[in-house]
């Protein structure tokens, strides 16, 4: 049997604690993997996180090894195979992003530094507290040398969800039957959910739908809004269908199906975005190795979608410039 070492950030949060569970149930490493869980808080959290731990230990996993609870983020990070950053300041309902970005980006230099000084060489990294893009090109950077910038991800599966959520409904069909759609660039207002490349089982989703104006308008826009209907709806940030996306993010990533799903990753100039930004592209991943997709045909309208977010993501990499090693 194999076996896995995670350390995750805000582990007695909402997120954490609707990851935390499926985790150990083997829903992110299969059936053959057993998982050792760190699990790091602040210091007034750890309390709450024991009691989270006695739960974990009473569901009486069979794929479950040890459970640690700490706020010593070089404990957490010790010889760790993935590090699950999701702990960070969550959005609150009329926050501007620029000052999301100013507060969280202390944080993902510390952890940069602690995976980058503790974590295995090999270790892959998933952002999950926002800004997630830029949150990961932080944290990349400040591990550079010892730990590959391409090991370095950002999630956009929960906006691919989203998407896909929102084609099946208008279609009246599984969200089993929708492929190749993939969002694109920073997670945010300005992402690209690309429909054009899309399909509905063997027919192209512009054929299916039918209604190129509900693509370019009400689907990006319910899409791109998600979050914030969310936070407006039940005062509080996507938990459970975050946590949902975390699996499939890094289940997507170690697997061998070579299908083809969205990540933010470190850009290598593909499709004219720079070097080094953290974008989401579409990609496959074979046991693994992720790599981006190439050679997909993009309308004007798509390339002016994707050059927007392409900028977004330059000006907060300027807002937190002094971050960057």
């Amino acid at each position: 049997m194999k076996e896995v070492t995670v350390a995750i950030t805000g582990a007695a949060g909402q997120i954490g604690y609707a990851l935390l569970f499926r985790i150990a149930a083997g829903e992110m490493f299969g059936p053959e993997t057993k998982v050792n869980l760190n699990l790091l808080e602040l210091p007034r959290a750890v309390p709450a996180l024991e009691g989270v731990k006695m739960e974990l230990k009473d569901c009486a996993f069979p794929l479950l090894g040890h459970v640690l609870c700490t706020d010593d983020s070089s404990k957490a990070f010790s010889n760790v195979d993935w590090a699950l950053l999701v702990g960070s300041v969550p959005r609150k309902d009329g926050m501007e992003r620029g000052d999301l970005i100013k507060i969280n980006g202390p944080i993902f230099v510390g952890q940069g530094k602690s995976i980058a000084d503790n974590a295995k060489p090999d270790c892959k990294v998933l952002v999950v507290g926002n800004p997630c893009n830029t949150n990961a090109l932080i944290a990349k950077e400040n591990a550079k040398g010892k730990i590959p910038g391409k090991n370095f991800f950002a999630m956009t599966m929960l906006d691919q969800n989203r998407a896909a959520s929102q084609i099946a409904d208008k279609c009246d069909c599984n969200v089993g039957d929708i492929s190749q759609l993939i969002v694109w660039g920073n997670h945010s207002s300005t992402q690209f959910p690309n429909f054009e490349n899309a399909k509905v089982g063997s027919s192209t989703l512009e054929e299916k739908v039918n209604n190129r104006s509900w693509l370019e308008n009400d689907f990006m826009t319910t899409v791109q809004k998600r979050g914030a209907a969310i936070i407006k709806a039940r005062g509080a940030s996507s938990a459970a269908s975050a946590a949902n996306a975390v699996v499939d993010s890094v289940s997507s990533i170690e697997s061998n199906s070579n299908d083809i799903f969205s990540l933010c990753i470190e850009s290598d100039g593909s499709y004219d975005v720079p070097e080094g930004l953290i974008f989401s592209f579409p990609v496959t991943s074979k046991g693994g190795e992720v790599k981006i997709v190439q050679g997909l045909k993009l309308s004007a309208f798509a390339q002016e979608k994707i050059k927007a977010t392409t900028e977004e993501l330059l000006k907060e990499k300027d807002i937190v410039a002094e971050h960057l090693a």
